[in-house]
């Protein structure tokens, strides 16, 4: 006899681990399905083991630059092996933390691979062999992987995708990267602070190129600083892989084709969401135009009782969004299934935060000035230097800026856009005050404390009605 929940989630990621939590929170019995480590690819290979590698390769950056702080290390060198290794470790320790979580909040994990065989129905094939689990209510959330390029198949040896790109065996001397996204502008920021010959290749007019034109300018020079060659408008041609390198010619923006060796390609143009064999053709579930699962604002599939979150539906493609598109599928779930308590509201994208962990950092939140006037608005935009910031001299860290844009008419935040230390920490007040619709006043009634990042943000705020103090 099958097992039967209220819920089953399939999939462990940001999206799947936390709707299977609010289920449980919410009284339903829930399982959840996991073919490979619970927590998806953002623990394990994704969001947190990379950030342990950025945070190795910063240390590393600030031990070499020790004397401008009055300090004294010489000779600083960095072991890659180890570095890998406490990313790793970090993972794991992550990892552990999430099956805590499942028993604590009493999910049942089966661990296999999950399809659907039937509304309500889920077939789990694991190494015991294969059983039919059933539900009154299926949440896919299968996530995405590396999207490949058909004349770049990713080897593990010499072209790599995300993943090997965070358990390499060896450091490249002269290394590719295609694709300019977040992705992308990480592992090319950390193989060059930990001293690899970087050169990036994006086939768009800017780096980073759904980010503020402002801050995809300024992260250029930025990069360029610091020795990575960046080639914008570009196109990768044919690539011939050797035991030792990858010969790639590349077409530059005036059109003229040369063919460079590297030691080593990583591939960083997208993501391809996991819908294989999961069973959606038999059920007749609708794709979107995108080949994405179409949901309604709340989650629901075309297929009474099936739900899908994260990274297999609409975008933008991050964790964050996973994790609060799975809570509202299990509250709405839980108000199906008769409780009143839960009032699930549909997720409003234009107040999704992104963040980008290079050096410097990147963060934003709402439409970028370009897109405000594309929109129509009457703008009113200021913008606020590092520089100009006592904490941020303080710190050595003085190269960035906080732009806002805001609507002339009504003093509606439109967006914030941020590039320099610590932004993706400070971009989530911009976040609270567009979730509450706070205007212009607000914003400058309020008090910053001091010496912070943080006034910056005010300080952009004034700069866009023209009160800025501190420039």
């Amino acid at each position: 006899m099958a097992d039967t929940y209220d819920v089953i989630v399939l999939g462990s990621g940001p999206g799947g681990y936390v709707a299977a939590i609010r289920a449980a929170q919410l009284g339903l019995k829930t399982a959840i399905v996991e073919r490979e480590k619970l927590g998806g690819i953002c623990l394990n290979w994704g969001c947190i083991p990379t950030k342990a590698l950025l945070r190795s390769a910063e240390v590393f950056h600030q031990m070499k630059d020790a004397k401008a702080y009055g300090l004294a290390a010489e000779n600083i060198t960095a072991d890659l092996e180890a570095v890998v290794k406490r990313s790793r470790g970090v993972a794991d320790q992550l990892n552990r933390g999430v099956t805590g979580l499942m028993k604590k909040n009493k999910i049942t994990v089966h661990m296999g691979t999950g399809k659907l065989v039937a509304p309500g129905k889920l077939e789990v094939t694991g190494e015991k062999g294969s059983e039919t689990l059933e539900a009154k209510h299926i949440v896919i959330a299968t996530g995405a992987r590396a999207r490949e390029l058909p004349k770049a198949k990713s080897d593990g040896e010499r072209i790599w995708t995300y993943r090997h790109a965070m358990t390499p065996k060896e450091l490249p001397t002269k290394l590719l990267v295609i694709g300019s996204g977040a992705i992308g502008i990480e592992f090319a920021s950390f193989y060059n602070d930990m001293g690899s010959e970087v050169t990036v290749v994006e086939m768009a007019d800017r780096i980073v190129p759904v980010e503020d034109a402002d801050v995809s300018t300024f992260l250029e020079k930025q990069l360029t600083k610091q020795g990575i060659k960046i080639l914008t408008k570009a196109a990768v041609g044919a690539i011939e892989k050797s035991d030792t390198g990858v010969k790639v010619a590349i077409k530059d923006k005036a059109g003229k084709e040369e063919t460079t060796e590297f030691s080593h390609v990583i591939v960083a143009v997208g993501i391809v969401p996991n819908l294989e064999n999961i069973g959606l053709e038999e059920l007749n579930i609708e794709p979107d135009k995108r080949f994405h699962i179409k949901v309604d604002p709340l989650g629901r599939t075309n297929v009474k009782g099936v739900w899908a979150i994260g990274d297999c539906v609409e975008g933008p493609w991050l964790a964050h969004k996973a994790s609060h598109e799975g809570v509202t599928a299990a509250e709405a779930i839980a108000q199906e299934l008769g409780n009143t308590e839960v009032h699930p509201h549909p997720l409003d994208r234009s107040n999704i935060p992104g963040c980008t962990y290079c050096h410097p950092q990147i963060a934003s939140v709402g439409l970028t000035e370009a897109k405000a006037k594309e929109a129509g608005y009457e703008l009113k935009v200021g913008s606020f230097p590092f520089i100009g910031n006592g904490k941020a001299i303080a710190l050595g860290e003085a190269e960035g800026f906080i732009k806002t844009v805001f609507d002339a008419k009504t003093g509606e935040l439109l967006g914030a856009h941020m590039i320099g230390a610590e932004v993706t920490e400070l971009i989530q007040g911009y976040v609270v005050g567009k979730t509450l619709e706070t205007t212009e006043a607000e914003l400058i009634g309020t008090v910053f404390p001091h010496p912070t990042l943080s006034e910056m943000m005010h300080e952009s705020v004034l700069a866009a009605y023209g009160r800025v103090i501190h420039m």
